[in-house]
C-alpha cells in the first residue's frame, strides 16, 4: 500500500532531520587512533557488501535485485562513519532502483533500514515484538525516487554501542544460532556497530585455568549454571544453577565463532571480556602465597557460602596479571586479532575493601596492564554502574583515581544509566574521560511498558554538545530485551541523528509505519501513550513490581517484614469516568506499592482508542502485539487497586468484602492469562522449551528447565521460610506463568486470611511463607510442559475484558 502524500511527506521530512553534523570538539587523539586501528581489522568491502546483501535476502528477498550496495571510504562522511542513499541511473543495473552507499556493511544496512523507513513506511522491530510490517513496501519497479543527488546520514559520533552484561542470562541464555542471527540483523539495521560479545567465554576459561593447575571438578563450584552466567563471571555469585556440561561449553563457544564471524562480516566492532579478578576457590591451595580474598555476601538470604562470597584475587598481586593476559591471548588465538575493546567490571555492586584513592588507582592500572600484556592496543570499556549503585563510596576522589589510573583513551565508559540518572553532570564528563551515554531501560526483562522519550530524543545531543564533552557514543544497556519496542527505535536513531527529536512527530510516522496505515485513532492513542506511560520523568528506576508478579511477603496487618526493597509510589491511581465499572481511585496505604507515574485514566482512554482501530487492523501482528500488551498493562494496574482493597476488608474485618476482592484479583489473573494465551509472544512455554532444545542429555534437560523456571520466579537460594531476595526480580507476564505460579501464590495468601479472619486468630506469616516456598521450589523442579502456540482471539478477547472491566 502506497502512502499517502501527507504521509510520506512528514516521513521524508523526518529522513532529512540529521543532515547537518557538528560536534564541539573532535574525538580525543587516543580515540581517533583506536578507530583507524579498528578499521585496518576489518573484512574487505567485497566480504562486507555481501554480507549486506545477504541480510537483505533475509528481510525482504523479492527485493533482491532493488538495490545496489557499495562501500565507500571513510573520508567522504566528514568525521565518522555514514550512508548515502540514492537513485540507481542509468543502464545495466540489473533492475535495481535505489543505490545505498555506506562506509562499513553496517552503515549500508542502517541505509536500507533508513530507505524502508521512510521512503517506504515500513517497520521492523524483534519478531517477539510484533516482527516486521513489510506489507507498505512497494512492488520491484515501484520503490520511490529519492530527490535530488540524495541523502546523506552521519554519525553524530563513532559508536553505538549495545547490551548490558546481563542480558546474555535475562534474554540470549537459550539462543541458538538461527535467533542470534536474526539479531545480528536487527543489531546491523539499528546501526549498531560496538556490540558486547559475551558468549562462550567459560569454555576460554577453562582452557585458561588448565594451565594454572585447576581441573574441570574445581571449576564445578566455579560457573554458575546457563541462566546464572552473568552474576558468576562477575563474582556476585558461584555455583548457582551448575555445573556447566562439557556439551554448553562447545556448544557455546562454537556458537561465539558464528556471532563474531558475522558481526565482523558486517563490520561490527566486538567487545570482549577480560579478566576483573574472579577466581575459583581453589586457587587458594594452588598459590598459598597470592593475595586473595573473599569478597562479601550478594543478595543470598543468610550468607550461605556455598553460593556467595566469591574469591578475588588482588589486582596488585603479579598473578593478576598473569590470569590475565593469558585469557586475551587464548581469546586472540580462538578467535583471531579482531577487537582492541575489552569490558571489565571490577566490584560490580561490591565495594572495594578500601576508598583509598591511591589503592584504588593501582588497582585500575593493574586490570589494565592484564589487558595490554594480552593485546598491546587494548581499550578497556567499563560499565558505569558502580557510579550509580554505589555512590556513597564512589565520590570524586575514587572515581577519579579509577578513571584516571589508565592514559586518557584507554578507558571507555558507559554512562549505563543516562537517560534517568546522567553520571557525566556530575562528574565533569567523567573527568576528561571518554564515554557512551547510555539507555538502560530494563531491569530484569520485566514486561512493562515504559520509557523515557523526551529524554532519548534530546539527551544524547545535550551531552555531546556540551561544553567540554568526551562523548564518544550512544548506546542501549538494557538488561532484558523483545519489548518497548517503540523505545528502542527512537532510541538506536539517535545514533545517527545530530539534532534532537520532534517526538510527536515522530510518532505519528512511527504509527503509522508500525500498523501500515493512517489512522487517527491510533494517532491519538499514541498521543496519550506519549504524554503517560512514555514520560516517566519521576526519576525511579524502572522495575516492574505489579502485586501479581511481585507479591508482598508480609503480614496483612503490615507488621510482616518486606523481603524486596521497594520505592513506595507517590502518587495514587486518578478516579476514571464514572461509566466503568471498576474505578481507579485516589487511596491512601501504608502498604509499599509500584511505580505508577501516569493518569490510569488517560490510558485507558487509549487502550479504547486502540480497540477501535480492531476491525480495520486485524491482519497486524504489530497491533495485536501492541493491543495485548497494552491491555495486559490496564488490567495490571487495576489488579494492583484490588489488592489494595483485599487488604483494607481484611483489616475491616469484613469477611465479605475479602471474599469479593480475593475472587476479583484471582479472576484478573486468569483473565490476563487468557488475554497472553492469545499472542504467541507472551508464553511460558517459548522460553522453556528453547531451554530444553540445547540440551543433549536428559539430566541436562533438567537442569536447564530447572534455570528457566527459577530465573524467573524465586532467582537465588531461599530457606524454610524466607524468599530468596531476589524473588520476582525477573518477573513475567507470560500465559502459564500467571495461571499456575503467580495465581498459586495469590490464592493460597488470600485463603490464609480468610481463615484467620473466619477463626479470629492471627495471620500465620510463617505458615504461609513455609507453604508458598515450598510450592514455588516444587514448581521450580516440575517438569510439566506449557504450551508454545497461542490460543484465541487477541482482538476479541481484549474487547471482552475492556468491557467486562471499564464498559
Amino acid at each position: 500500500m502506497r502512502a499517502p502524500v501527507v504521509f510520506l511527506f512528514l516521513l521524508l521530512l523526518l529522513a532529512a532531520l540529521p543532515l547537518s553534523f557538528s560536534s564541539p570538539s573532535a574525538a580525543p587523539a587516543g580515540i581517533r587512533a583506536l578507530l583507524q586501528r579498528l578499521r585496518n581489522k576489518m573484512h574487505s568491502s567485497e566480504v562486507q557488501v555481501a554480507a549486506a546483501r545477504s541480510l537483505l535476502l533475509r528481510l525482504l528477498p523479492t527485493h533482491n535485485s532493488s538495490f545496489l550496495f557499495e562501500i565507500i571510504p571513510e573520508g567522504i562522511c566528514g568525521q565518522y562513519s555514514c550512508f548515502h542513499i540514492s537513485n540507481v541511473d542509468g543502464a545495466n543495473t540489473d533492475r535495481a532502483e535505489i543505490l545505498i552507499r555506506g562506509t562499513t556493511a553496517v552503515e549500508i544496512s542502517s541505509g536500507l533500514h533508513w530507505y524502508l523507513k521512510y521512503w517506504c513506511a515500513a517497520h521492523i522491530s524483534w519478531d517477539k515484538s510484533g516482527g516486521a510490517q513489510l506489507g507498505s513496501v512497494p512492488q520491484p519497479g515501484s520503490l520511490p525516487r529519492v530527490a535530488g543527488e540524495g541523502v546523506k546520514i552521519e554519525r553524530p559520533v563513532p559508536w553505538n554501542y549495545y547490551q548490558n552484561v546481563v542480558t546474555s542470562s535475562y534474554s540470549y541464555v537459550w539462543w541458538d544460532w538461527q535467533r542470534w542471527e536474526k539479531e545480528i540483523d536487527w543489531m546491523a539495521l539499528q546501526g549498531i556497530n560496538l556490540p558486547l560479545a559475551f558468549t562462550g567465554q567459560e569454555a576460554i576459561w577453562k582452557k585458561v585455568f588448565q594451565d594454572f593447575n585447576v581441573t574441570g571438578e574445581h571449576l564445578n563450584d566455579f560457573f554458575g549454571g546457563p541462566a546464572f552466567l552473568a552474576w558468576a563471571r562477575m563474582g556476585n555469585l558461584h555455583g548457582w544453577g551448575g555445573p556447566l556440561s562439557e556439551n554448553w561449553l562447545n556448544q557455546q563457544l562454537v556458537l561465539q565463532k558464528c556471532i563474531l564471524s558475522r558481526m565482523l562480516e558486517l563490520g561490527m566492532t566486538p567487545v570482549l571480556p577480560s579478566f576483573s579478578g574472579n577466581v575459583p576457590a581453589v586457587f587458594r591451595k594452588i598459590f598459598p602465597y597470592a593475595r586473595i580474598t573473599r569478597l562479601g555476601d550478594w543478595n543470598t538470604v543468610d550468607g550461605n557460602p556455598q553460593w556467595c562470597c566469591t574469591y578475588l584475587l588482588d589486582p596488585k598481586d603479579p598473578l593478576f596479571v598473569d590470569v590475565g593476559e593469558a585469557f586475551i591471548k587464548q581469546q586472540i588465538k580462538e578467535y583471531g586479532d579482531i577487537t582492541d575493546i575489552y569490558n571489565c567490571d571490577t566490584f560490580n555492586e561490591n565495594s572495594p575493601p578500601t576508598n583509598d584513592p591511591t589503592y584504588i588507582s593501582l588497582l585500575g592500572a593493574a586490570v589494565y596492564k592484564a589487558m595490554s600484556k594480552g593485546d598491546k592496543d587494548a581499550v578497556w570499556l567499563m560499565q558505569g554502574w558502580l557510579f550509580y549503585s554505589d555512590a556513597a563510596f564512589w565520590k570524586p576522589p575514587q572515581m577519579k583515581a579509577l578513571l584516571h589510573s589508565v592514559p586518557i583513551g584507554k578507558m571507555i565508559v558507559l554512562d549505563l544509566f543516562a537517560e534517568v540518572k546522567p553520571i557525566w553532570i556530575q562528574s565533569s564528563q567523567f573527568y576528561g574521560v571518554p564515554y557512551v551515554w547510555c539507555m538502560l531501560h530494563n531491569f530484569g526483562g520485566n514486561l512493562e511498558m515504559y520509557g523515557v522519550l523526551d529524554t532519548i530524543s534530546s539527551g544524547p545531543n545535550d551531552a555531546r554538545l556540551s561544553e567540554n564533552s568526551t562523548m564518544v557514543g550512544v548506546g542501549m544497556c538494557m538488561e532484558g530485551i523483545e519489548h518497548n519496542p517503540v523505545v528502542y527505535e527512537l532510541m538506536s536513531e539517535m545514533a545517527f541523528r545530530s539534532q534532537n527529536v520532534d517526538v510527536k512527530d515522530w510518532l505519528k510516522s512511527y504509527s503509522y509505519r508500525r500498523y501500515g496505515q493512517a489512522f487517527p485513532p491510533i494517532e491519538a492513542a499514541w498521543t496519550i501513550l506519549y504524554q503517560t506511560i512514555y514520560n516517566c520523568t519521576d526519576g525511579i528506576a524502572d522495575h516492574n513490581r505489579d502485586y501479581i508478579v511481585e507479591f508482598p511477603d508480609l503480614g496483612p496487618s503490615l507488621d510482616g517484614s518486606l523481603s524486596f526493597d521497594v520505592v513506595p509510589s507517590t502518587r495514587r491511581y486518578p478516579m476514571v469516568d464514572k461509566q466503568y465499572r471498576f474505578s481507579f481511585r485516589e487511596t491512601q496505604s501504608n502498604l509499599p506499592q509500584p511505580h505508577l507515574w501516569y493518569s490510569t485514566k488517560e490510558v485507558i482512554s487509549a487502550l479504547k482508542l486502540f480497540l477501535d482501530a480492531g476491525e480495520y487492523l486485524t491482519k497486524s501482528a504489530t497491533y495485536r502485539y501492541d493491543l495485548v500488551d497494552l491491555t495486559r498493562q490496564v488490567l495490571s494496574k487495576l489488579a494492583n487497586e484490588v489488592y489494595l482493597d483485599v487488604r483494607t476488608a481484611y483489616q475491616k474485618r469484613n469477611v465479605n468484602e475479602l471474599n469479593f476482592h480475593t475472587q476479583k484479583f484471582l479472576e484478573l489473573i486468569e483473565d490476563i492469562d487468557k488475554l497472553l494465551a492469545s499472542d504467541k509472544n507472551f508464553l511460558l512455554g517459548t522460553w522453556l522449551e528453547s531451554a530444553k532444545n540445547l540440551a543433549t542429555t536428559s539430566k541436562e534437560k533438567i537442569q536447564h528447565e530447572w534455570n528457566a523456571r527459577t530465573q524467573v520466579t524465586m532467582w537465588y537460594d531461599n530457606t524454610k521460610t524466607n524468599q530468596s531476595k531476589l524473588h520476582d526480580y525477573a518477573n513475567k507476564f507470560w500465559s502459564g506463568l500467571l495461571n499456575s505460579y503467580y495465581l498459586p501464590r495469590a490464592s493460597t495468601y488470600f485463603s490464609y486470611l480468610r481463615k484467620s479472619l473466619q477463626e479470629n486468630s492471627e495471620f500465620p506469616l510463617e505458615q504461609w511463607r513455609e507453604d508458598w516456598i515450598s510450592y514455588s521450589n516444587n514448581w521450580q523442579s516440575a517438569r510439566e510442559s506449557y504450551s508454545t502456540k497461542a490460543v484465541g482471539d487477541s482482538i476479541v478477547i481484549a474487547k471482552a475484558l475492556f468491557y467486562k472491566y471499564f464498559g
